[in-house]
C-alpha cells in the first residue's frame, strides 16, 4: 500500500479499532502531514483526469444495458437446426442436471418465428426485427459466445456490472472513474439513464460505488422533471446564498478532513462543488431540442419525453463533453410468454422498435462526429434465453426462460474489430462451442481498451486488494484491432 492508500484507510475510527496503529500510527500520520502528503491528498479532486496505464484505444464507454435479457436466437444467433426440430421435446442430455428459473418438466424446442438475413460486407446474420442495426453491421463486433454464472435477474445484472453477484462491490463505471477520473469537471464522470418499464431488478446496486469512495457512484439523470434530484435551489434560496452556504460548508469540511483524513470527507467537498456547477451544466446538456431536425429524425427522439431514443442522444452529448462512463438501462426484455405483454411474438418486436433505431443512430452519430474511434459502445443483457418454449402453467404464448449458458452481445468503436463475428454456440443455441467469453473476460478486455490493466486497478479494502475482475479474466486479443 502506498502513502496515499494508507492515508485513505487511516480514519479516526480505524485508529481506535485497530490496535496496531496505536500511538505509533498517530505519530506516522503527523510525519505524513509534515511531509505535505496529506495536504496533497486533501487538495486533489478525486475526479481529476488521470493518465491510463498504457496507451489507450478508447476514452469513454456507452453501455446499452437491455435489462431482462434479449433472446439471442431470435435476434443475432440464428439456428436452422432449432427451426428443423421446432415443437419436438428437448433432448434428455440437455436437461440432465439442468436448473431453470421457471421451466418445469420436459420442455419443447422452439425455433424463431423471425427470418434472418446475411448483411453487410462482413456477412453478419441479423434478424428482421433489427432493420436499423443492419445498416451499421460492418461497424459492430458481435460476440455470440457469452456465458454467465447467474440465471436470475437481480444477481445476474449485479454480476454483469460489478463482477460479483452479491451487492456491495463497485460497478465497472465506478472502477473506471476511480482509475481514470473524468475529463469534465462540471458533470459526473459516471452517468446513468433509465427507460423502459421500470428500473433494473438489481436496482442502484448496478451502478454502486461499493467500497470505493462515493464520489465514484453512478449519478442518475432524468429526462422528465428535474434532471437531478435535489440539485436545484429550494424556494427562497438565491444563487449567492447557495454559494455562501457552500463556502461555509467547505471550510468546515476541510477542518474535518485535516483532522480525520477520511476520504469520504474529500468526496463530500467535491460533490457539493459538483452539484453547484451542475446547476448550470445539466440544463444545457439535457436540452436536446437544440439538436438539428435531422438528428431527431435519425434517433427518433421527442424532446421532453422519457425514452430510450432520448437517452441515446443524451449519451452522445455526454461523451462529447468528456464524461467517462454512460450507462443506459432499458427494462422489459424478460420474454417468458405468460401473456402478450411478455411473449416473443408481440412484446419482443415492440422492444426492438423502441431501441433498434436509436442504437444504430448512436453508432452513426458517433462515427460522423469522429467520436466512435474513442468511444466503446456495448449492447446486451444479463444472460440469454432458452431455445425451448417455457409454456409456464400451460401458457399458449411463445416465450423463453432465463439461460446463462449462452447469449449474444455486440460492441462497437474504441479499438474493437468492426464486422467481426466472435464465438459460436451449438446447433440449438444451448451451449457455447467455441471461444467462450465470460463476464470477467469482457470486463478485462474493455478495461484494456481504455488503457487499464485489470490486474493492477485495485483498491485495498477489508484486509486485501480488490479489483473488478477479482482473480479471473483474460483480455481477448482477437476482439481488438
Amino acid at each position: 500500500m502506498n502513502h496515499q492508500d494508507f492515508l485513505r484507510e487511516l480514519t479516526r475510527r480505524t485508529l481506535f479499532k485497530q490496535v496496531g496503529y496505536g500511538i505509533g500510527g498517530l505519530a506516522l500520520s503527523n510525519l505524513f502531514l509534515e511531509a505535505g502528503l496529506a495536504q496533497d491528498q486533501q487538495r486533489k479532486n478525486p475526479m481529476d483526469p488521470r493518465k491510463p496505464m498504457f496507451p489507450a484505444k478508447a476514452k469513454s464507454v456507452i453501455y446499452l444495458f437491455m435489462a431482462g435479457a434479449p433472446s439471442q436466437v431470435d435476434l443475432l444467433d440464428p439456428k436452422p437446426t432449432l427451426q428443423k426440430y421446432d415443437g419436438q421435446e428437448c433432448p434428455d442430455e440437455l436437461l440432465k442436471g439442468e436448473r431453470f428459473a421457471f421451466i418445469r418438466g420436459k420442455p419443447k424446442l422452439m425455433g424463431s418465428p423471425y427470418k434472418f438475413e446475411k448483411v453487410g460486407q462482413s456477412g453478419q446474420m441479423v434478424s428482421e426485427l433489427l432493420p436499423h442495426l443492419k445498416e451499421v453491421v460492418d461497424d459492430i463486433t458481435v460476440v455470440r459466445s457469452m456465458r454467465t454464472d447467474q440465471f436470475n435477474h437481480a444477481p445476474a445484472q449485479i454480476f454483469m456490472n460489478t463482477g460479483f453477484q452479491i451487492p456491495g462491490r463497485p460497478s465497472m463505471g465506478s472502477w473506471l472513474t476511480y482509475g481514470l477520473g473524468s475529463e469534465n469537471r462540471d458533470l459526473p464522470g459516471f452517468v446513468v439513464l433509465i427507460s423502459g418499464e421500470n428500473n433494473p431488478d438489481g436496482g442502484k446496486f448496478c451502478w454502486s460505488s461499493g467500497f470505493l469512495p462515493t464520489v465514484y457512484q453512478g449519478v442518475e439523470l432524468r429526462s422528465q422533471g428535474d434532471p437531478v434530484l435535489y440539485v436545484s435551489n429550494p424556494d427562497g434560496v438565491s444563487a449567492d446564498v447557495r454559494r455562501d452556504t457552500l463556502d461555509a460548508l467547505r471550510d468546515l469540511n476541510e477542518i474535518q478532513l485535516q483532522d480525520s483524513l477520511d476520504p469520504e470527507v474529500a468526496t463530500r467537498i467535491a460533490q457539493y462543488e459538483l452539484a453547484y456547477r451542475m446547476q448550470s451544466s445539466v440544463p444545457d446538456l439535457m436540452d436536446i431540442a437544440k439538436e438539428p431536425a435531422e438528428i431527431h429524425e435519425m434517433y427518433g427522439t421527442e424532446p421532453g419525453k422519457k425514452s430510450f431514443a432520448n437517452n441515446c442522444l443524451l449519451a452522445r452529448r455526454l461523451v462529447e463533453r468528456g464524461v467517462r462512463f454512460v450507462q443506459l438501462y432499458h427494462r422489459g426484455w424478460d420474454n417468458h410468454g405468460t401473456s402478450e405483454h411478455d411473449d416473443i411474438v408481440h412484446r419482443l418486436p415492440a422492444l426492438c422498435r423502441e431501441t433498434d433505431k436509436a442504437a444504430a443512430a448512436l453508432i452513426k452519430d458517433l462515427k460522423q462526429r469522429g467520436l466512435l474511434d474513442e468511444t466503446i459502445v456495448v449492447w446486451g443483457g444479463e444472460f440469454g434465453r432458452t431455445p425451448m418454449n417455457e409454456a409456464r402453467g400451460g401458457s399458449t404464448y411463445k416465450g423463453r426462460d432465463h439461460h446463462p449458458r449462452a447469449f449474444t452481445m455486440w460492441m462497437a468503436g474504441g479499438g474493437l474489430k468492426p464486422g467481426l463475428s466472435y464465438g459460436q454456440t451449438d446447433e440449438l443455441g444451448y451451449t457455447v462451442e467455441q471461444d467462450e467469453l465470460s463476464v470477467h473476460d469482457l470486463h478485462a478486455t474493455l478495461l484494456h481498451l481504455l488503457g487499464v490493466d485489470h490486474t493492477r486497478l485495485t483498491y485495498h479494502y477489508s484486509g486485501r486488494d480488490f479489483r473488478l475482475t477479482d482473480v479471473y479474466g483474460e483480455v481477448v486479443q482477437e476482439l481488438i484491432k
